[in-house]
């Protein structure tokens, strides 16, 4: 429409020149009065039609342009740019059109994936210009999929006279996991873009280790995870040194499950403070700290994994470096926090496609895990494993 409109005023304006020029020469033909409703209804034709008299077909275009205008959109105008120093030009008039297509209802872009803010502030959208609002679906880890090649594997417990399953060292990983923000702005809020909010999000991964290729026992999934999590984050913009910036605090509730029952059950409760920190080193670089401590729940119950936590550790240390917009490299290192010390390391490696580094979610994602936990089944079995494989991250 914004198209049309523009191409009917050019027009015009072209025709009332015509006019003008003619006027010297000749007296104006009768002026002709086309009703309001016409050009509404028969279109831009029936101006075109009015060929002996400029100012009725100016005025037929322009009744017909505001028709196609949508209801209560203000009116275009003209206004006049400034005369350029540099080479002497006369001021021109500039035509103002009506914005009739925005990304959000306020105008302003789509605040998760609006890049003048930082990393940590559009992923769990601290700041008011990065609310993306309540109840939307996005990524929370990575959703991937992956071929795996371990040291070794834990086999489930055996049921009675039965003997456990051979499996193999190869299989194929999958991860899933997705987030929404169900509350914000309870704490802490403000009008303005640059405003701090705080908010709570359910997060939800699941991940699975499947037997893919073990063709005799049909090919089973090993054992699935299920971790349903809720979070608490609350914002801040402290400076600290080495041009780090202190952005968030956090409070968790986890629970992890196998979704299994007795003899086969593994579940453990925790709840975990957090807190995250970012540097920026260039326009598509940056580093970010984050930081979990947390605390396991007694079991009401029989402890299906007694001292998970001496071996999957009790602390959280995850140091990512985004080199570029296509790179991305991060290390995450999990202590117990005890004399004999256990945990876990993990290196990941993210790079884009080469076909498209900058819109998409898209990565190939190298991974190396050394120690606990990889899997609640491996939790108390030390394993040494490599994916290789893809995964969806920041949509």
């Amino acid at each position: 429409m914004t198209l049309s409109f523009f191409s009917a005023r050019r027009l015009a304006l072209a025709a009332g020149l015509m006019a003008g020029t003619l006027a010297q020469a000749q007296s104006a033909p009768p002026s002709i009065n086309m009703p309001a409703s016409r050009p509404s209804s028969l279109g831009w034709q029936a101006c075109q039609a009015i060929k002996d008299d400029a100012a009725a077909q100016l005025r037929c275009f322009q009744q017909w342009a505001d028709s196609q205008l949508p209801a209560n959109t203000p009116p275009a105008a003209l206004t006049t740019a400034p005369a350029n120093p540099a080479n002497g030009q006369p001021a021109t008039e500039i035509l103002l059109l009506p914005s009739l297509n925005t990304e959000a209802p306020d105008g302003k872009p789509i605040g998760c994936r609006n890049t003048q803010y930082s990393e940590l502030s559009r992923f769990w959208e601290l700041q008011r210009g990065t609310d993306c609002d309540t109840f939307a679906i996005r990524g929370y880890r990575p959703i991937s999929l992956a071929l795996v090649m371990s040291g070794g594997v834990n086999p489930p417990p055996a049921v009675g006279a039965g003997s456990p399953p051979d499996y193999r060292h190869g299989e194929t990983k999958i991860q899933l996991s997705v987030r929404t923000k169900i509350a914000k702005g309870l704490l802490k809020r403000g009008e303005a873009d640059e405003d701090d909010h705080d908010s709570l999000w359910f997060g939800y991964t699941q991940q699975s280790y499947w037997q893919l290729f073990t063709r005799d026992l049909s090919r089973p999934f090993r054992t699935t995870d299920h971790e349903p999590e809720l979070i608490y984050i609350y914002p801040h913009q402290i400076a600290l040194p080495g041009g780090w910036n202190y952005r968030l605090s956090g409070l968790g509730l986890v629970h992890q499950s196998n979704g299994q029952s007795d003899p086969l059950s593994r579940s453990w409760n925790r709840t975990y403070l957090m807190g995250a920190a970012e540097k920026t080193l260039g326009p598509e670089s940056g580093l970010r700290l984050q930081a979990r401590l947390w605390n396991r729940l007694d079991e009401s119950t029989n402890d299906n994994n007694p001292g998970i936590e001496n071996y999957i550790g009790r602390a959280e240390l995850t140091g990512t470096w985004q080199m570029n917009k296509a790179n991305t490299l991060s290390l995450t290192l999990r202590h117990s926090l005890k004399s004999e010390a256990r945990g876990s390391a993990r290196l990941d490696w993210m790079m884009a496609p080469d076909a498209s580094p900058t819109y998409t979610g898209l990565r190939y994602h190298v991974q190396l895990f050394s120690g606990y936990g990889d899997s609640l089944l491996d939790y108390n079995k030390r394993r040494n494993v490599l994916s290789v494989g893809l995964s969806l991250v920041d949509w």
